[in-house]
């Protein structure tokens, strides 16, 4: 790069190192405006500059040569800040700590262009910076101490920093958008880095286990409307839990003018008479491991983080390992990359004795990568078929693939539903849930022929993404384009999918809302399982049906719902049922990730709460 004069000596290549990450700056926010309609507030430019401006100057110090730091820093600033307004866009909230420890995972799902981009995003960056780098001056190695010395202090001390910056910045501990767009990014990854650390290194005492188990007090089990269950002629059922990837009712959307309706009529028929039931899930258009997390395992996700991937430490006694001590043979299945969400360790951990991914079926019905969800139930049946003969029974959980976004399909299913918009992402989904929900009504005849008396519970693991900022759900009024901008109704329609209970020859039941951490305490009452558990521990908070969600939770009481967030809604009911929430997190840390003062028999008195198996009292 020959510069003449000034820009020539060390000194000129800083004004031009530090005036071009100021351009560059300039020119990524643009691009995240006007591209996803993403930027810090005006306020936090300043401080998102000035913090980009030091990780600059740091890099061109150690850097060999102005030729090769320049290419190095606008990959680099392009790759976190164009991902950053990407996700914001896509899922609603900014880059958090856990996304670095699941990028192998978008490397697994993806195929094509698309894998080599996103190899492109993170492999360029990186070999950039290894060449940039001026390994003999002694300057680097000092500045790399420093910066290692830093690193080790707030790793050392990470609650420190979180307090500092949270009093000096601020922080929403419901609203992540927010976080970063009154910070900036650079800032707010460190900030949340931070308290990532301060919570991961903390697991609670026994003592604070036990204040927790005497908070929650008396507990609910989740129940149908009408008659109560009658005991079976034996209580080892077998169960067929299935989690329906993107499963939702797109004739909500209103706005798209769908024709004709995409559901098939019998699925219609059969949620109608469960009374429009909904799963309520801790998640939306993503991240469905915390969906599944939940109806394994009975405890509800509070954290914006993978749950399967950094929070799932420990063997725990979820439903599979439940079942499996009972008698059970506990099959997962799921047509995907067998490592995707560390779902090996953690289908492990949980305690299922078999796990089918992508290897063990025949993928002869591709949607591109997708496997149809009529291939996958008619494998799981010639699989499952010969077990459900024998006197073992069998726990079959199925989470489908097709449906996943982007909503391909293949010759065979051409496309019969029209929007209003023609072609595009809605259109694709509408025309997906045509076949993914004929595909799982044919299955369910032939279940229920194989398995007149099984427990079969079904539901959509979280809304789909139909286009950034909640594009497709913003022009029908069903959702504001901001969480920040969310009322109670539109979070209760954010978490909610259809939800079906068959309970064998009794049909389907009448649930209302079901938070998805309550289902394995139903599929417990429904086998009439009295064993020792604490998957009933976290319970339904007596005023109503909690759903909790990274900083903030929803309470229903049939049509009515309330919203609390911490720092806007002071309400009684808001403290009350944060205080029953926190006593469930306080558990859930303990059992997943701490020492299992829950189950270790550490805490007189402890044993007696975990055994008591709820009785049917209400909603």
């Amino acid at each position: 790069m020959a510069v003449p004069g000034f820009f020539h000596s060390r000194a000129g290549g800083w004004v031009v190192a530090l005036g071009f990450v100021v351009a560059w700056y300039a020119l990524l926010q643009g691009v995240a405006f006007f591209f996803f309609n993403v930027s810090p507030n005006l306020d936090a430019v300043p401080r998102d500059l000035a913090a980009n401006l030091l990780l600059a100057a740091m890099l061109y110090a150690i850097s060999r040569n102005l030729r090769v730091y320049l290419p190095a820093t606008a990959v680099l600033l392009a790759a976190l800040h164009l991902s950053n307004a990407g996700k914001v866009a896509i899922l609603g909230g900014p880059i958090m700590p856990d996304d670095f420890l699941a990028v192998r995972n978008l490397f697994l799902l993806l195929e094509g262009w698309q894998l080599a981009g996103a190899i492109a995003i993170v492999a360029i960056p990186a070999l950039l910076l290894l060449t940039m780098l001026a390994w003999r001056s002694t300057r680097t190695w000092l500045i790399l101490g420093l910066a290692a010395i830093t690193v080790a202090g707030i790793v050392v001390a990470p609650g420190v920093v979180v307090a500092s910056m949270d009093a000096r910045i601020g922080n929403s501990v419901w609203n992540q958008r927010g976080n970063y767009e009154g910070r900036g990014l650079l800032l707010h990854l460190v900030q949340e880095s931070a308290r990532y650390l301060a919570r991961a290194g903390s697991p609670p005492s026994a003592d604070e286990v036990a204040a927790a188990l005497n908070r929650l007090g008396p507990r609910d089990a989740v129940v149908p409307e009408g008659d109560p269950p009658q005991p079976s002629e034996s209580s080892q059922r077998n169960v067929h839990l299935i989690v329906l990837e993107s499963f939702w009712d797109p004739m909500e959307l209103k706005a798209a003018g769908l024709s004709p309706d995409p559901v098939d009529p019998r699925f219609r028929e059969l949620w109608r008479e469960t009374g429009y039931s909904s799963a309520m899930s801790p998640v939306f258009g993503g991240y469905t491991a915390n969906a599944e997390f939940e109806v394994l395992c009975g405890f509800p996700v509070t954290e914006d983080a993978v749950f399967f991937e950094g929070w799932l430490r420990r063997d725990v006694p979820c439903l599979p390992r439940h079942l499996g001590n009972a008698g059970y043979q506990t099959i997962a299945s799921h047509p995907n990359v067998a490592a995707f969400w560390n779902r090996v360790n953690a289908y492990k951990r949980v305690g299922f004795g078999t796990y089918w991914s992508e290897k063990d079926f025949v993928l002869d019905d591709m949607n591109r990568e997708f496997l149809s969800d009529a291939s996958l139930y008619r494998q799981i049946l010639e699989k499952i078929g010969p077990m459900m003969a024998s006197d073992q029974p069998v726990f079959s959980y199925v989470l489908t693939f097709f449906g996943h976004l982007d909503y391909p399909l293949n010759s065979q299913r051409p496309r019969v539903i029209e929007s209003v918009d023609g072609p595009g992402l809605l259109d694709s989904y509408a025309n997906t849930i045509y076949y993914k929900s004929r595909e799982l009504m044919d299955f369910l005849v032939k279940l229920k022929q194989a398995d007149p008396d099984g427990i079969v519970v079904l539901f959509g693991d979280h809304l789909p993404f139909l286009g950034p900022n909640f594009s497709g759900f913003t022009e029908s009024g069903l959702l504001a384009d901001n969480r920040a901008k969310f009322d109670a109704a539109m979070v209760r329609r954010l978490v909610s999918t259809p939800l079906v209970v068959i309970d064998g020859g009794r049909g389907p039941l009448t649930l209302g809302d079901v938070p998805m951490y309550r289902i394995p305490e139903l599929i417990l009452n429904l086998l009439e399982d009295r064993r020792p558990t604490v998957m009933g521990l976290p319970g339904r908070w007596q005023q109503g049906v909690v759903r909790p969600l990274p900083g903030m939770h929803l309470i229903t009481q049939g049509e009515s719902q309330s919203l609390c967030r911490p720092d806007r809604d002071p309400t009684q009911a808001c403290t009350d049922s944060g205080a029953w929430l926190e006593s469930v997190v306080t558990l859930t840390r303990d059992l997943f990730g701490g020492e299992q003062h829950l189950t270790g028999g550490l805490i007189p008195g402890a044993a007696d709460l975990r055994n008591t198996r709820l009785e049917s009292g209400g909603g």
